[in-house]
């Protein structure tokens, strides 16, 4: 099988992803009268999980917004996110299981980037306690972290450049032979991602999952109104009724033209 070989982002990208990401967050105020007339939620369970060095701090502003959308929103609770290290693939997973059998219903993952691929991989492992997947500039598809303008983290994280970073993701079945995930899922990308190539963050096609864009930078993504609007819209969506995203009225305002047919 041949795997698709993504471009890194430009340097220019990555230099403005501080600046773009202070826009969007104080692009919020503005934005929040509409953002409060999203849809409400059914008070299912919601677990956030942070990307590649970040920590539950960064998902505070998204985790707060789902709260108020009537979701039992959790973070994960596991520090730092400095990849799959074994200690976190075990707190990962025991997070996941107490939070089932406390709710006893299945939850929704919302993961940023990193978190979004590990969210992928607990629908794969446990797809009875997922209920869908929404990821935010998860490069899914990417098999060589040097493609990513994150490269240099892993390599100072994995002792040289890939290092047993680039050995366990080159090590992984890619994407397009494994399929789509066996629950609902969504990916939120950005075609300005500053961080991770584009188009190793969109969903493989299938009846219910869907690649939804919005103008963002990758950092800024966990609090960009479109963003925030899109998993509110997806995770209010009732169990067992997907249908793909549409922006309608006026929440078309926040995201980019649709290609022409």
């Amino acid at each position: 099988m041949t795997i698709p070989a993504y471009e890194r982002p430009s340097n220019l990208l990555l230099a403005i992803e501080p600046t773009r990401a202070a826009l969007s967050l104080g692009s919020l105020a503005p934005a929040w009268p509409l953002l409060e007339r999203a849809p409400l939620g059914d008070g299912h369970p919601v677990l956030v999980l942070p990307g590649f060095t970040a920590s539950d701090v960064s998902t505070r502003v998204l985790r707060g917004y789902l709260r108020r959308q009537d979701y039992h929103v959790h973070a994960w609770g596991l520090g730092r996110n400095l990849g799959p290290t074994p200690e976190t693939v075990a707190g990962l997973r025991a997070r996941v299981v107490e939070l089932a059998e406390r709710h006893g219903q299945p939850m929704s993952l919302v993961g940023w980037s990193l978190g979004g691929i590990y969210a992928r991989e607990i629908a794969r492992a446990v797809p009875g306690l997922v209920r869908q997947v929404v990821t935010l500039g998860s490069p899914f598809r990417m098999r060589d972290p040097r493609a990513s303008n994150a490269a240099a983290l892993f390599g100072v994280l994995g002792g040289r450049p890939g290092g047993p970073w680039r050995r366990r993701a080159m090590g992984r079945p890619p994407e397009e032979e494994l399929g789509p995930l066996p629950v609902p899922a969504t990916s939120i990308y950005s075609r300005s991602d500053g961080v991770v190539p584009w188009r190793a963050c969109l969903e493989i096609p299938s009846a219910r999952s869907e690649s939804v864009e919005v103008r963002a930078s990758h950092t800024g993504l966990g609090h960009h109104p479109a963003a925030l609007w899109v998993i509110a819209d997806r995770l209010a969506l009732p169990a067992g009724d997907w249908r793909p995203f549409r922006a309608s009225g006026p929440a078309r305002v926040l995201f980019p033209p649709a290609p022409a047919a």
